[in-house]
């Protein structure tokens, strides 16, 4: 029987295809892609992944790649170095080698906790120039920065192998674990010397079935099913088994109604092995015991022809084809089934006695049976099929999925995952996923894992039990499926299935298969028979190869059930597919590691390589360095560990890897040098040194780094290429990863690097060892002899702990150099150069010594041995004597050791005497150290528990007091000469305020401090010395200061001197300082404000002070800044503008800068004090200038001017003589003098038009010039540009007159008799009609002339369209200004508009007829104005045009807007109630008091009579012609409503003297219960209503009580609102205001 249809709500269309008669579990439809976007991030798909798997190998190749020599070559840096001293700012000697110093200063502080030094010095060395040496170095800076060693950071010296990975693109023809990481750039892959697969051919299985014999026995075989046994299903209805050994075990079907049934199209096997099940072509499914293989134990049948037409049982059609076959469980009676027709069954036999006493109940779980009724959404029903399909398999450990037979199915459209016990329920459906290939192959394909119990927790969860997986396929996307069960709270239930996708892989082509190699390892077959092996968590493809050589058993299985799909094919579709592929399904099977495949011709069976296996075959192909390699990828995890066999867990691939790795190793060294002994071109250098590398990641990456000197090590030397050795362990050593070193190879690493030349190299290698380890007298021997004084004093530091000794060796390197018995000879040059830049190395060894830190690398010394340390230099330093060292070897260091005598202090006095600057800078460093801030003689008198020796003793009395004063003792003025004694004087003025509770230092010590930085020898120090002068005075105050300014003005110190002066209040003196500082004479201007903001309370004398010193530097304050300049002596002090012009040169740009700046200032300065009008000769010399450096700029400035009383005879001179016409003829009408203007005007424009004559003419004859038509467009412009200046003092003087006169009528106006502002009209017209009559006829000759002249067009350079226009337009402005002028001119002044159009009417002719009677006489025929005007008038046509047209359409937008304001008006409101809001009585509606009905009869009757004799007045009115009608006065006890309220109470109110204006659009007009005709003497009088905006009523007698009310409260905001004429326009609401 068939379950009923549930309702489903999944939402998708393509569902419908695949129907699902099972009854939903909650949850109808799922999204397995919106679960895999949710956790892309997390889970890491296949693309993510190896993005990163790249970036990491990449990461790696750049951490241990190619590395940067830190010395470069010494004798190329010496050609580079600076004339100016080294940049790194330490003591060096010029062409002395920059690396050599081997200390650079640094920015960090010293010190943890130390303080930070002061900013900004310089310095000179202290060591004279000797015969032979080089000269000193200029200045550097000694206490700002630190001394640093070049070992500190660590070394990035050389190469140092990468850590073997492995690439990540993917061959056809070889596996991916197969390529090593050796050049980043290969886009080729190779061939792995292994066989990813090792394939056997199953010979005597293949003869038996696969022969002709075979096939005409059993037929051809058809699928393939793998367990304990080989199953094959055959083309004639049998079914053959075989066990492992080949041997055909069983024949099952032959006798049977089986071999009636058709092929075999389905096969599988139960979990116990001992029951086989085979679905057949007809339909059938038959199961058979192995222990009685006569008869079927179960035969189930297709449904015979009674059941179609009524069905009353399920199950599959006849003649349909079961694709898919299966067990549920342990069970050997329960199966699920499949056909190409799409649909599937759940078969469950009952118990009985033999196949007739059982009975199969068969429900149907997908699809519909033939002529079904169609689904209730209507929908049509795309055809289906069942792609894939599969029961879940048994675990090695019991869950709850085990007993409810869940079952996976895949159809085009939809995966769907039902339990069939204990009845058939859906537990999870997800549709196809959307980034499938549009228009693919269709394909689909499925494969369970059970959950299993672990040996090893999974390192990913931490569980010791996996998880149900299911993976599936569509096209050419593969989706994996964890299943989780969640257990219920009533413990009665069953388990909750929980579906999460985890993760997806995106194929390159459509997979036709898939299998479960393992529980984390995944084999894929693609369309194009390709086999891929992919890591289920990452989803990394470790292998890809091809099977077309096997001949895969594929048929065509859906292509006859889905080919309307295909032929129905849209292309806008991009959910269909353009194929329907093969059925590749039934031909691989994988089981136990091993892969089954069923070709057309034979039955292999695979194995995986595993990582041994791949080991041996590198080895044996003789890529020993590859083995080594991808076995420490094993081991470290970085290669495909899953698929070649090793576990996860870290410990057991370690154990397992380990000692193949050391093996592998051994065997690679004796192979390579056993060949090298043979053959020595056979392996090279180059061949050793990469096995070295290769051998030295492999060692650290398994921890046994003592396989490379018990073992390694012994081997290259042997052959005698240690070298290589060394030079690979070099970046070990420099990263601390080998820090031990057995003696012998020390010894040979000095010798190699050494005879190399890399000494740097090695020093840099031997302060990275421990020195424990070290042989003491080998490596001291060998550092002397070769010079490697680092690590000389490495050495002797940290394995003797002796910090004397090595500052002896360094000081012994000084004696020659500081004596008269130097290096003198050529040939000694260079050796005392060397030891010149070793005995430097002494500054930053007690820089790090006396801070605590190791030389040279810079590390933090351990307290106790850091204190000893600095005890023994302060001891050794400071101790005032020559010292016996080593103690008791009576051997005394002497500095002198031809005097007789030491002096005291002496190694002291040699140090200062060969660099103080450098020395000093170490001291103040070790300043910043707590080691002297206490004397510590209190901690001995304490007791320390033990004896300390004598220079312990001293060292750590010696505190910061002391240091100062042996210093000022030693470096006395006698023995040191001031180049050397400024270092000590910045040295104390910079550490006494730091340290101010620890030194104690008399004022005349101070004072001579002072005046030794006022005395600093070159000009290099002088900021350095300030600066210390600065921090100095912060703390100490001299007795007289005064005394000392004098020497602050000589040695330049200006901060120091502003702030004396500014302190004293002395600000003439302070702004005299700021024009002598040339570092910072822009804050000059800064210092003016300063001084002068406050003038009103400064004394007179202050204000005098200051003004002096601006006069006195007036001409370098303009040059500084003449703008600025401007602007602040406008706002401190004005008086002084004509000083500091006159201190200019007259008529330069300064001068007009500075003019400009003081009248032009576009700044908005709010703080500026207000100032007097500028003064007129100001003005007028900036009009001078301006017309020399902007005259165009003249016009503009002149007529915004304020002043008026210009001088004219000052400015039009220069004005003519630069051509500034327009602004001379602005002011010269501004005085009055528009005559003299005018003609100067019409001067200008013949001026113009000669000139563009001259040209025009001079093009005919020479017609070269390109530029002569932007010439001529620019004198066009010019004479439009002065016409429309012509056109502004007309329009000037015609405003101006019309002031001084008022309008006169004339009856019949004399066209002689014109005005002087219609004359100014005229002349202007007169002037640009002759100038374009004129020009016209040259731009463009008439025929005539041009015959005459001998051309045939006019001149070919010129456009004479555009310059006629141009021409034309002249005149046309100035007709257009004049109508414009005459028609607007009495406008303004006059109400009467017919007087005022008249007027103007009458100007405008005047002066046109005029102009035509003047033109009338200068020429004998209007005949050569006739274009001119034409061109005129029709212009003016057209713009009549443009205007009525215009006019038309503001009509139509007006009435519109009109009538909408009309409709809105007469809208009216709506009283929110019938009674008054202020007495309470009823106003209008029914019960109202009074006869309103009459009343508004009457009010009708009177409105009536009102119009019919507004009619009669107007027809009398039109009988006597012109006689005005006088309306009729309305009568005052008329009420009319117009006002507008304020607020929420814009309302209706009655008109006081009873007008009727148009109230506006939100303003309705209502009369509401009466007038004076409605007032009956037995009834009480109707009165005007009010109607409010917000709907309240009143009577307005109410109202206005109301109102005057609240006035006479004082709330003046409700006062009414009264018009001109008394009329009331506002009411305001007395409840909503």
């Amino acid at each position: 029987m068939s379950l009923p249809s549930p309702e489903r709500d999944d939402g998708a269309d393509s569902m419908e295809e695949d129907h699902l008669d099972l009854s939903p579990n909650g949850d109808a439809a799922s999204s397995d892609e919106e679960t895999i976007k949710g956790d892309r991030e997390q889970d890491h798909i296949a693309e993510v992944f190896q993005e990163e798997r790249q970036d990491v190998a990449t990461s790696k190749v750049h951490e241990n790649g190619v590395l940067v020599n830190r010395y470069r070559q010494l004798l190329h840096d010496r050609d580079d170095v600076s004339e100016e001293g080294s940049n790194d700012g330490l003591p060096r000697r010029v062409g002395s080698p920059l690396d050599s110093l081997l200390s650079v200063p640094d920015d960090s502080l010293s010190i943890q906790g130390s303080m930070m030094s002061s900013p900004g010095s310089s310095r000179v060395p202290s060591v004279a120039s000797r015969p032979g040496l080089n000269s000193p170095t200029p200045s550097f800076r000694p206490f700002d920065r630190r001394f640093q060693s070049r070992i500190s950071t660590p070394s990035i010296l050389s190469p140092r192998p990468s850590s073997p990975a492995f690439l990540t693109g993917h061959s056809r023809q070889a596996s991916i674990s197969s390529q090593f990481l050796l050049d980043a750039n290969e886009t080729e892959t190779t061939s792995p010397p292994w066989e990813v697969v090792r394939w056997t051919k199953l010979q005597k299985l293949n003869g038996q079935t696969f022969s002709e014999a075979g096939k005409r026995n059993f037929g051809s075989p058809t699928c393939i099913a793998i367990s304990a046994s080989i199953v094959l299903g055959t083309s004639k209805g049998i079914i053959l088994m075989f066990d492992y050994n080949q041997n055909l075990k069983m024949i099952l079907g032959p006798g049977t109604k089986a071999i009636e049934s058709g092929s075999v199209t389905a096969i599988a096997v139960s979990a116990d092995h001992t029951t086989i099940a085979g679905g057949h072509a007809g339909g059938d499914i038959f199961t058979w015991d192995t222990s009685r293989a006569s008869r079927p134990f179960l035969h189930i049948p297709p449904l015979d022809s009674s059941q179609l037409q009524n069905r009353t049982m399920d199950g599959h059609m006849p003649n349909v084809s079961i694709t898919h076959l299966g067990f549920l469980g342990t069970r050997h009676t329960a199966l699920v089934s499949a056909d190409d027709h799409g649909m599937a069954f759940s078969h469950l036999a009952t118990r009985g006695t033999g196949a007739l006493g059982r009975t199969v109940k068969t429900v149907r779980i997908l699809g519909r049976y033939p002529g079904a009724p169609p689904p209730s959404s209507g929908k049509p029903l795309k055809p289906s099929t069942v792609l894939a399909f599969s029961p879940l398999p048994l675990g090695n450990i019991e869950r709850a999925t085990d007993s409810m037979g869940l079952t996976a199915m895949l159809t085009p459209y939809l995966l769907v995952i039902v339990s069939t016990t204990p009845v058939a329920q859906t537990q999870h459906k997800s549709a196809r996923p959307k980034d499938v290939m549009p228009h693919s192959a269709m394909t689909g394909c499925l494969a369970w894992f059970p959950a299993v119990k672990l040996k090893v927790p999974d390192p990913n969860t931490g569980s010791t039990m996996s998880k149900v997986k299911l993976v599936y396929c569509w096209s050419n996307v593969l989706t994996v499926l964890d299943v989780d069960e969640v257990q219920p709270e009533d413990t009665n239930k069953p388990p909750m299935l929980r579906f999460k996708a985890r993760s997806r892989w995106k194929c390159e082509e459509a997979i036709v298969a898939v299998q479960w190699l393992s529980r984390s390892v995944l084999t894929v077959l693609t369309i194009t028979q390709r086999l891929i092996v992919l890591e289920d968590r990452s989803m990394r493809m470790t292998e890809a190869f091809d099977l077309i050589g096997k001949f895969i058993y594929h048929a065509d299985l859906f292509s006859t059930q889905l080919h309307s799909l295909v032929e129905q094919l849209d292309e806008d579709d991009t959910s269909m597919h353009g194929v329907v592929a093969d059925a590749f399904y039934m031909s691989l099977k994988a089981y136990k590691g091993r892969i089954f495949l069923l070709g057309f011709n034979d039955v292999s069976v695979g194995a995986l390589s595993n990582w041994a296996d791949r080991l041996i075959a590198l080895m044996e192909n003789g890529d020993y360095i590859g083995a080594i390699q991808l076995a420490t990828s094993y081991y470290t995890g970085d290669a495909d560990k899953l698929t070649v066999g090793l576990p996860e867990d870290a410990a057991l691939r370690h154990k397992a890897v380990r000692d193949k790795v050391i093996e592998i190793m051994s065997a690679s060294l004796k192979y390579a040098f056993g060949q090298r002994q043979k053959k020595k071109a056979v392996i090279d250098d180059q061949h050793l040194q990469r096995l070295a590398e290769t051998c030295f990641v492999a060692c650290e990456s398994v921890g046994d780094l003592d396989f490379l000197f018990d073992e390694m090590y012994e081997w290259y030397e042997e052959g005698s290429v240690e070298g290589i050795f060394l030079e690979v362990m070099e970046p070990y050593i420099l990263e601390k990863t080998i820090s031990v070193v057995p003696p012998t190879a020390v010894k040979a690493m000095v010798a190699h690097y050494v005879s190399r030349g890399w000494e740097s190299r090695l020093e840099e290698m031997i302060c990275h060892m421990e020195t424990a380890t070290l042989d003491i007298d080998q490596i001291t021997s060998l550092c002397k002899q070769h010079g490697l004084y680092d690590a000389l004093i490495y050495v002797w530091n940290q394995a003797l702990f002796d910090y004397i000794t090595p500052l002896i060796d360094l000081l012994t390197l000084l004696i020659p150099l500081v004596q008269d018995t130097g290096y003198t000879s050529p040939t000694h040059l260079m050796e005392g150069q060397m030891h010149e830049v070793n005995a430097l190395k002494m500054f930053p060894y007690l820089s790090y010594t006396l801070t605590g830190r190791v030389y040279p690398t810079s590390e933090r010394m351990e307290d106790e041995v850091a204190s000893q340390g600095k005890a023994e230099i302060y001891w050794f330093l400071f101790s005032g004597k020559s010292i016996a060292w080593p103690k008791g070897s009576n051997k005394t260091f002497l500095t002198c050791p031809r005097q007789a005598e030491e002096l005291s202090f002496p190694y002291l006095r040699m140090i200062l005497q060969y660099d103080a600057p450098s020395f000093l800078s170490a001291l103040n460093e070790a300043f910043e150290d707590p080691f002297l801030n206490e004397s510590q003689e209190k901690q001995l008198n304490g007791g320390t528990g033990k004896d300390l020796p004598e220079e312990q003793i001293f060292g750590l009395t010696v505190d910061r007091q002391y240091v100062v004063s042996i210093l000022l003792e030693i470096m006395n003025p006698n023995d040191f000469a001031p180049q050397d004694t400024i270092y000590l004087d910045m040295f104390i003025a910079r550490n006494l305020p730091k340290f101010p509770q620890y030194l104690l230092i008399p004022g005349s010590t101070l004072d001579k401090v002072l005046a030794g930085l006022c005395n600093y020898p070159g000009e290099d120090l002088a900021e350095d010395a300030q600066l210390s002068a600065e921090y100095l005075l912060s703390i100490y105050q001299p007795p007289d200061v005064s005394t000392l300014i004098p020497r602050f003005k000589d040695a330049g110190f200006y901060r120091i001197l502003k702030r004396i002066y500014r302190n004293d209040k002395q600000y003439g003196k302070l702004l005299q300082t700021y024009f002598e500082d040339p570092e910072d004479q822009a804050e000059t201007f800064q210092c003016i404000a300063e001084c002068l903001r406050s003038q009103a309370s400064l004394p007179k004398r202050q204000v005098q002070d200051v003004h002096d010193v601006i006069k006195q530097n007036s001409r370098e304050l303009v040059e500084l800044d003449p703008v600025q300049a401007a602007q602040t002596l406008r706002s401190y002090a004005p008086g002084l503008h004509r000083f500091v012009l006159d201190s200019l040169d007259e008529g330069s740009k300064l001068q007009y800068t500075y003019l400009k700046a003081l009248l032009e200032s576009d700044s908005e300065d709010t703080s500026v004090q207000a100032t007097a009008p500028p003064d007129r000769d100001f003005i007028e010399l900036y009009v001078q200038l301006m017309c020399r450096y902007n005259p165009s700029h003249v016009s503009d400035f002149v007529g915004i001017i304020q002043a008026t009383n210009l001088r004219l005879d000052r400015l039009l001179p220069i004005m003519e003589d630069t051509g500034v016409i327009d602004a001379a003829v602005i002011l010269m009408a501004r005085e009055g003098q528009v005559r003299d203007a005018m003609d100067r005007l019409t001067k200008q424009l013949e001026t113009l038009e000669s000139a563009l004559h001259g040209l025009v003419s001079s093009t005919d004859e020479n017609s070269e010039d390109i530029e002569v038509q932007e010439t001529a467009e620019d004198l066009l412009r010019g004479l439009q540009k002065y016409t429309h200046v012509g056109i502004w003092l007309c329009q000037g003087q015609m405003k101006t007159s019309k002031k001084l006169t008022t309008v006169t009528r004339r009856a019949s106006p004399s066209p002689g008799d014109l005005s002087p502002d219609e004359s100014l009209w005229l002349d202007l017209i007169d002037t640009t009609v002759q100038i374009t009559r004129r020009l016209s006829s040259v731009v463009t000759p008439s025929k005539m002339d041009r015959v005459s002249r001998g051309i045939a067009s006019p001149t070919p350079m010129l456009d004479s369209d555009k310059l006629v226009g141009l021409l034309r337009s002249l005149v046309q402005h100035t007709f257009t200004a004049l109508m414009t002028a005459t028609s607007t001119q009495d406008g303004s002044q006059s109400s009467n508009r017919l007087v005022s159009s008249s007027g103007g009417s009458l100007t405008f002719l005047r002066i046109l007829r005029t102009f035509l009677t003047r033109a009338a006489a200068t020429s004998p025929s209007l005949a050569d104005l006739r274009a001119v005007l034409a061109s005129i008038f029709s212009a003016y046509a057209y713009e009549e045009n443009i205007l009525r047209l215009s006019n038309r359409l503001l009509d139509q937008q007006l009435f519109q807007n009109v009538r909408q304001a009309v409709e809105l008006r007469q809208r009216g409101w709506r009283p929110r109630g019938s009674t008054c809001e202020a007495c309470g009585k009823r106003i209008w509606g029914p019960g109202v008091a009074g006869n309103v009905f009459e009343a508004w009869e009457d009010k009708q009757a009177v409105e009536s009579k009102k119009r019919e004799d507004k009619k009669t007045a107007a027809a009398a009115a039109g009988a006597r012609g012109k006689a005005k009608v006088q309306e009729p006065l309305p009568n005052e006890d008329e009420g009319a409503y117009s006002s507008e309220g304020k607020g929420k109470g814009k309302g209706k109110a009655p008109s006081a003297n009873g007008a009727h204006p148009a109230p506006p659009a939100e303003a309705a007009v209502e009369q509401a219960n009466g007038d004076v005709y409605s007032r009956r003497k037995d009834h009480q009088p109707l009165g005007p209503l009010v109607v409010l905006a917000c709907r309240h009523i009143y009577h307005k007698a109410c109202l206005d009580a109301l109102q005057a009310k609240q006035v006479e409260a004082g709330d003046s905001a409700t006062h009414r609102q009264v018009d001109d004429l008394g009329r009331e326009v506002a009411y305001t609401c007395p409840i909503d205001g």
